[in-house]
């Protein structure tokens, strides 16, 4: 799979997971709970750590970031898998915990299926913040 399309796949990913993270930050049920709470924002934490990359078109900052929190989100889906019973049994509840853990499993799918020979490759041809020209730099400042 190219670093592209899996960006593409990973991003729909994402967005489910974005919608259980919805979900459990409106559950009164885990509001009392720091460790449950600990799940949604794992998601948030997870999801906008890769915004920026997304939205300049790193391809390249976004798999290596997103790569670098699937641990943290597997704990949080493995954690929410066995202790969501303790605050509702709800089908709710019960469907947002298999969703999780099928994130978890549909990203490690695409992470295995990447190319990352093409996205070392990709990384290393990205510009730097370094060799970003600083418009300031273009600005003659008179010596007074």
């Amino acid at each position: 799979m190219s670093p592209d399309e899996a960006v593409g796949r990973l991003n729909t990913i994402l967005a489910h997971a974005w919608m259980i993270r919805t979900f459990l930050k409106h559950a009164d049920e885990i509001q009392e709970n720091e460790d449950m709470l600990d799940v949604p924002r794992t998601l948030y934490d997870s999801i906008r750590a890769v915004e920026p990359a997304h939205q300049r078109g790193d391809i390249a900052e976004f798999l290596r970031r997103l790569k670098g929190k699937q641990s943290k989100l597997r704990r949080a889906a493995d954690y929410f898998a066995a202790h969501f019973r303790e605050f509702s049994p709800h089908t709710n509840f019960e469907m947002a915990s298999a969703s999780l853990l099928g994130v978890v499993q549909a990203m490690d799918e695409v992470f295995s299926l990447v190319n990352w020979d093409e996205v070392r490759s990709l990384a290393r041809s990205a510009p730097t913040e370094s060799d970003a020209s600083d418009p300031l730099d273009d600005i003659e400042i008179p010596e007074v």
